[in-house]
C-alpha cells in the first residue's frame, strides 16, 4: 500500500462523516500535555479530550509524550497524529478516527520540546499514563526511591544531561515553569494506582527535594500554590492491539492505519475537582468531578481491577488465554462475584453498589468481542497486586474475616512466578529467586510476599499456609473456588 493510502489528514476528507474526527484536528492547538503513548490514554482521556471540544468549541489539543518508544512516535507522525478506534460491540464494531492528539514527541530526543511546552502559559494541564513502575515509588514509603538507578540517575545529571525518568523529565519542566513565572497548572494521574493524585504528587516533590537545585525550596513553594495534583479514576478495558484489529480498521477505514486501538464500549472517568488551572470541560461528555474520588478508586481498584488480576492469573493456570474466555469456564462467574462479595466489607458505604457492579463486571467481562489477553493484564504483578489484593487482604485478616478467593488468587500469581513463560515483572529475578529445588511451598510463599514489600503478611503463618495449600492444585490447571 502506498503512503497515499495511509491515515493522515488528507485521508480524512475521503472518509464518511460517521469515520472522521469529532473535532477538526486542524482547529486545536495544545493545552494538553500527555506523557505516555499506549492504547490507554489514546482510548480513554484522549477522546474524553476530542468529544469535549467539539462540544465546547475550545481548542483543546493534546501532544503527547512517549517516555521510550521513538517508533510509535514515528508512526503517529506519519500519520499526522491520527489514529482509529475501534469500540467491541456484542452487536458489532463501531470504528471511527480521534483527532485530539496534535503532536506526538520522545521524552529524550525532544527533551527541549517538551519542556518549552511544560512552561508554556497556554498548557494548563499534563496528563500521564505511564503505569505503576513509572513512578518508582518505594513499596516501604510510597515515596520516590531516590535509590533507583533510573532516579538515582536522574538526579546525578547535570542541568542539561539527559533524564530517562517520566518522574524527572516533569519535575524539571515544573521547576522551569515555577522559575518563569508562568500561570498555575494541572497535573493529572491516570495511572490504576490508590490516591494516584496524592502519590504523583509525592513523587515529584520527593524528587526536587532530593536534587541539587539551589532554588528547591523556591519551586516547592510555588508549587504550593500553583500545580494541583487531583485524584482520578479511569476505566475502560483497552485490549492490546493484534494484526486482526489492524485488518479490521483498514477494512473500515478504506486506509491503513498503523496505530489502531481497540476497547470495551464502557468507559468511566472520575475526577477529584480541585483544579488549579483552566481545564477540557470533560464532563461534557460524561467525566464525573466529585470531591473524593476514593468511594469510586477503591471500588474501581479492589473490584474491577482485583477480579481482571484473579482472572489473569487463574485463568492463565487453567491453560486459558483471554478475560472472556476465563468467564466461559465454568468458576469464572462464581470467581467475579465472589472475590467481590469477599472484598466488599473493605469498601466505603457512599461509594457505587457492590452487587450492581459485580453484575456490570460479568457483562463486561463477557462480552464476546473482546480479546483481552490474560498475560497483558498479567504483566507487572508485583506491582498491581499490591494496590489491588493486599490493602484488602489485610483489612479482612484484620477483622479475623476469611479470605479464601483472595487467598486462592494470591496462590495463582504465586505459581505464575515460578513458570519460564512468567508474564513480565520488574521483580522478576527476586522473584523467581524465591523458587528454590529444595525450599518447601510455605517458604516460598513468605518469601515471595517479602519481595512484595509485604514483610506483615509473610509473617501470617495462617494466610501463607492457606496459600501454599492451593498451589498442588493450580499446578494441575484445577481452579477450586
Amino acid at each position: 500500500m502506498s503512503a497515499d493510502d495511509l491515515l493522515n489528514r488528507e485521508a480524512l476528507l475521503r472518509l464518511a462523516p460517521e469515520l472522521r474526527p469529532a473535532a477538526d484536528p486542524a482547529e486545536l492547538r495544545t493545552r494538553v500535555v500527555h506523557f505516555g503513548l499506549g492504547a490507554f490514554h489514546r482510548a480513554h482521556q484522549a477522546v474524553f479530550t476530542e468529544q469535549a471540544a467539539a462540544r465546547s468549541g475550545e481548542p483543546w489539543g493534546i501532544t503527547a509524550v512517549a517516555p521510550r518508544s521513538t517508533a510509535t512516535v514515528r508512526a503517529l507522525r506519519d500519520q499526522d497524529c491520527l489514529y482509529s478506534l475501534t469500540e467491541r460491540r456484542p452487536d458489532g464494531h463501531r470504528t471511527r478516527v480521534v483527532g485530539s492528539v496534535i503532536g506526538a514527541l520522545a521524552m529524550g530526543p525532544d527533551a527541549r520540546t517538551v519542556d518549552a511546552l511544560l512552561t508554556d502559559p497556554e498548557v494548563t494541564v499534563v496528563t500521564l499514563t505511564v503505569t505503576e513502575k513509572g513512578y518508582h515509588r518505594s513499596p516501604m514509603t510510597g515515596g520516590l526511591d531516590t535509590s533507583a538507578g533510573p532516579v538515582a540517575a536522574d538526579l546525578a545529571a547535570g542541568p542539561d544531561g539527559p533524564l530517562t525518568t517520566v518522574v524527572g523529565r516533569l519535575a524539571a519542566g515544573l521547576a522551569a515553569r515555577m522559575r518563569a513565572g508562568a500561570p498555575p497548572i494541572n497535573v493529572v494521574s491516570c495511572d490504576n494506582m490508590a490516591e494516584n493524585g496524592a502519590a504523583l504528587g509525592r513523587v515529584v516533590h520527593d524528587y526536587i527535594r532530593a536534587s541539587s537545585w539551589p532554588d528547591r525550596a523556591e519551586i516547592l513553594d510555588r508549587m504550593a500554590e500553583a500545580v494541583a495534583f487531583p485524584a482520578t479514576v479511569v476505566d475502560r478495558i483497552v485490549p492490546a492491539t493484534s494484526e486482526a484489529d489492524r485488518a479490521a480498521a483498514e477494512a473500515a477505514l478504506g486506509v491503513r492505519d498503523a496505530l489502531p486501538v481497540t476497547s470495551e464500549p464502557y468507559r468511566q472517568w472520575v475526577l477529584e475537582d480541585s483544579f488549579a488551572a483552566p481545564r477540557p470541560p470533560w464532563e461534557l461528555d460524561g467525566a464525573l468531578f466529585v470531591p473524593d474520588v476514593a468511594p469510586y478508586q477503591l471500588t474501581k481498584l479492589r473490584l474491577l481491577n482485583g477480579s481482571h488480576s484473579a482472572l489473569a492469573y487463574l485463568g492463565s493456570a487453567a491453560g486459558l488465554t483471554t478475560i472472556s474466555g476465563t468467564m466461559a469456564a465454568d468458576w469464572g462467574e462464581r470467581l467475579v462475584r465472589a472475590l467481590c462479595a469477599e472484598v466488599a466489607p473493605t469498601l466505603p458505604a457512599d461509594g457505587p453498589d457492590p452487587v450492581a457492579y459485580a453484575d456490570d463486571l460479568v457483562v463486561r467481562f463477557r462480552n464476546p468481542a473482546m480479546h483481552h489477553l490474560l498475560r497483558q493484564i498479567g504483566t507487572d504483578g508485583s506491582l498491581k497486586i499490591t494496590e489491588r489484593w493486599l490493602p484488602a487482604l489485610r483489612e479482612l485478616r484484620a477483622r479475623g474475616t476469611s479470605t479464601p478467593v483472595l487467598e486462592l488468587a494470591l496462590a495463582a500469581w504465586a505459581d505464575s512466578t515460578r513458570r519460564a513463560d512468567a508474564p513480565a515483572d520488574p521483580a522478576a529475578e527476586a522473584l523467581a529467586a524465591c523458587w528454590g529445588p529444595s525450599t518447601r511451598p510455605a517458604e516460598t510463599v513468605r518469601a515471595l510476599l517479602r519481595v512484595l514489600g509485604a514483610a506483615d503478611l509473610a509473617d501470617d503463618e495462617a494466610l501463607v499456609a492457606a496459600v501454599a495449600d492451593r498451589l498442588p492444585a493450580l499446578r494441575t490447571g484445577r481452579v477450586e473456588i
